[in-house]
């Protein structure tokens, strides 16, 4: 063989080793459904320790965020349990504050997370209107009218009645009052119970016998024949003018005081002197200037 040739051999191996190779390979098919297969089948306490870890989903696969822990829709769901407990307890009687560990206990939430936990004691429950923080740190019902038995009721109607609120709506009574059914059927008559038209609420009311009157039949049947339904405040007022009954019309409109003017005093008015410069020149001819000019003139 040519030593030429065998040199550029020789030289050409060595360029080849000198110069890095990178070999990609493709992965077999069965090393794929091997590794597929082994990422399946993980170990069971490995799935449940993730599973703690992970938000929940729905059938869909879809994120929960009702359900899921440290979420806001999660945190007013608890809180909004607890508030329904604390209603329901104060309703059967049972009054006494609780902690917030007890609540949580009562309710069975002890799986809520930390964050939830402390939000709940410093800033949820003591900023709620419907619940009461002790100053030991307990936790107890506020209901807007807080009443013990039936005479605390009765109280409360006749304070309202006298002062022209009106009635109480059977709602706050139920919220306020342990056994609530009990007790305004104990009260019988002295209370009246009258359905509000607009939303169909059911309102109590004191029924104070000493203003009850006996009226005569007659009269009621002239007042129950007057039909009102078709007049409007127009007509109303038509019909008053035509009987020479002078009415109040309330317009809603607040009237606003008049002002008071200031008193302007008798000022001094100023007025600018032009041409002082040409004092010395100018002649007077006023009166007193003008005789002075006379004399002038005849001497």
């Amino acid at each position: 063989m040519d030593p030429a040739l065998l040199r550029e051999r020789e030289a050409f191996k060595k360029r080849a080793l000198a110069t890095p190779a990178v070999e990609k390979r493709k992965p077999k098919s069965d090393d794929f459904s091997s590794r597929k297969q082994a990422k399946k089948a993980r170990p069971s306490g490995f799935s449940s320790i993730s599973s703690i870890n992970k938000p929940k989903h729905g059938k869909s696969g879809s994120f929960d965020y009702k359900t899921a822990p440290g979420t806001s829709q999660y945190k007013f769901s608890v809180l909004a349990k607890i508030i329904n407990y604390m209603k329901t307890r104060h309703q059967n009687g049972y009054t006494h504050p609780l902690s917030l560990d007890d609540i949580l206990d009562e309710t069975k939430q002890l799986t809520v997370t930390t964050g939830t936990r402390n939000w709940l004691g410093t800033e949820a429950l003591p900023n709620n209107p419907k619940i009461q923080c002790l100053p030991d740190g307990r936790f107890v019902f506020k209901p807007k009218y807080n009443m013990k038995d039936k005479k605390a009721l009765l109280r409360l109607l006749d304070k309202h009645d006298q002062n022209g609120l009106g009635g109480i709506l059977l709602e706050d009574v139920q919220e306020g009052l342990p056994k609530s059914e009990k007790a305004i059927k104990a009260l019988g008559d002295r209370v009246l119970t009258i359905t509000r038209p607009i939303d169909k609420k059911k309102v109590l009311f004191y029924n104070d016998k000493d203003c009850q009157l006996t009226v005569d039949e007659e009269i009621q049947k002239l007042w129950r024949s007057v039909a009102v339904d078709s007049m409007d405040e127009k007509k109303i007022e038509e019909y008053l003018n035509r009987q020479g009954i002078s009415y109040v019309q309330d317009t809603g409109k607040k009237i606003a005081p008049m002002q008071k003017r200031k008193k302007v005093g008798n000022r001094k008015r100023k007025f600018k002197t032009l041409n002082d410069h040409m004092g010395n020149v100018l002649v007077d001819y006023t009166s007193q200037g003008a005789s002075e000019l006379g004399g002038i003139k005849t001497g």
